[in-house]
């Protein structure tokens, strides 16, 4: 083993180890490790596998996945923060091409057009979410929220942040989490069988210290808030900002949160054009008004048509703000990550390919689609095709609690019908009980929902 010399491991050769042990002045490798205590120190074998050559990792690596059955494969009912939506063949194509995949930082003369496709992104989801100015991708819906309610404390000078509490509770704990310690959080109460906030609790927890409101919308439940108008109106009397997440590809047929009063709207790219990638494909935007305050808050860089301004001012763009790609950052808290700005360019291509009309009919599409499946639900017996009465757009939760099974056993058994059932909501909502969250997208059949229907009217009847 001395004289084993690794392909990939540089100054392996024994006489270049010798060597260079003999220039620094110690006999062995083992005298570099002398200033870790002797407690520390390893004094049995490593527990690991044996090596393995590089065609060996290789057939290891393919045999674990090959255990994996993916959405292709079986019909998939699961969404809950990362849904199965069709990926047109173009954006595939963006993702391969070596000078968007490789550019990630650098200045105009190598971005290869980076700049250009960023520019164009931002402008097509400033237009969606009817807001002026948009940021280069955050790295996930968490991360986006998480800042823009930093932001929002940053502008009131305030510290207190009120949560929906149908936030995500993932995503709930990267809120907390990030604002923490110097936020504090509380947590608005919601109707059981409507899923909407509790406006009572709601105003008797806001006050002259709260920074911002924030809720999601479409929500994590499913349901569509519909007294945004009035939350918004409660935030203006407190002079508290309204920040509201949203899943964009919902925006064809739901008004922005800008038109019910949104000061920052933030959300997910992942349905414009990605795919779900073990739940990796994920990245966040944040969106605002053309205004210097907001403008001055930003964490990543924006893009945009400027005049022309003197060194060291800043101009201000009708979609988007720059001066050749200015980072902006808060004063030494937060950055972004520019590895997902090909998650902005895929989008961007996502939302080119479907021209004026094609959200609007992507959205009715998908309400059809998950108002079809609900009717069929209601019709089995012991279940609650949507638990919530409020109008829904993707998801919906499906109440399994008359039927006197688990969600768990009834998502087991729907393996074996080749179905992916919905999130088992039991311990994130006890107060549902034995409830799922389902999501029904465009990429459903009428034969998908059939399928659905059929397996389990066979499993909650036997």
């Amino acid at each position: 083993m001395k004289n084993k010399v690794h392909p990939y491991i540089p100054n392996m050769v024994p006489e270049v180890k010798e060597d260079m042990l003999k220039e620094i002045g110690v006999p062995s490798v083992m005298e570099l490790y002398s200033c870790i205590p002797e407690e520390l120190h390893l004094k049995n074998e490593m527990n690991i596998p044996k090596a393995l050559t590089e065609y060996e990792l290789r057939r290891h690596i393919e045999g674990l996945l090959n255990k994996n059955v993916s959405a292709d494969e079986y019909i998939n009912f699961l969404g809950a923060g990362c849904w199965q939506h069709f990926v047109p063949a173009v954006c595939d194509e963006v993702n391969q091409r070596s000078e968007f995949l490789t550019a990630y930082a650098g200045e105009p003369y190598e971005d290869h057009g980076r700049y250009q496709a960023l520019f164009e992104y931002q402008s097509l989801l400033a237009e969606l979410v009817d807001m002026d100015v948009v940021n280069v991708p955050t790295f996930d819906w968490g991360q986006a929220a998480a800042t823009s309610l930093r932001m929002a404390a940053r502008l009131t000078g305030r510290k207190k942040i009120l949560l929906a509490s149908t936030v995500a509770p993932e995503r709930m704990k990267i809120i907390v989490n990030y604002g923490s310690p110097e936020l504090d959080f509380d947590f608005v109460d919601f109707e059981k069988d409507t899923g909407l906030l509790d406006m009572k609790d709601l105003k008797a927890k806001i006050s002259d210290e709260t920074a911002a409101i924030y809720f999601e919308n479409p929500s994590y439940l499913g349901f569509i808030e519909s007294q945004g108008a009035e939350i918004s109106e409660v935030a203006r009397e407190n002079e508290a900002l309204l920040v509201v997440g949203v899943d964009p590809i919902s925006l064809g047929v739901l008004a922005p949160p800008s038109q019910y009063g949104a000061d920052i709207v933030c959300g997910d790219l992942q349905p414009l054009g990605m795919h779900m990638n073990y739940s990796g494909g994920q990245a966040g935007f944040i969106a605002t008004r053309d205004e210097e305050k907001f403008i001055n808050e930003y964490p990543s860089r924006l893009f945009g048509i400027v005049p022309t301004v003197k060194e060291g001012e800043y101009g201000f763009g009708d979609v988007a703000y720059d001066r050749t790609s200015f980072a902006l950052r808060e004063k030494g808290k937060e950055s972004v990550g520019t590895q997902t700005a090909l998650w902005g360019i895929t989008a961007g291509v996502y939302l080119s390919l479907l021209g004026p009309n094609g959200m609007y009919e992507l959205g009715q599409a998908i309400m059809q689609n998950s108002q079809y499946a609900v009717k069929q639900l209601n019709k089995l017996p012991g279940v609650k095709g949507s638990r919530l009465t409020s109008p829904f757009f993707k998801e919906f939760i499906i109440d399994f609690n008359d039927t006197g099974l688990s969600v768990e056993t009834i998502n087991k058994k729907l393996l074996d019908q080749k179905i992916f059932g919905g999130k088992d909501l039991s311990k994130e909502f006890p107060e549902y009980g034995q409830s799922a969250l389902y999501c029904v997208t465009e990429v459903h059949t009428k034969d998908d929902i059939d399928h659905l229907i059929t397996s389990l009217q066979e499993i909650v009847t036997n």
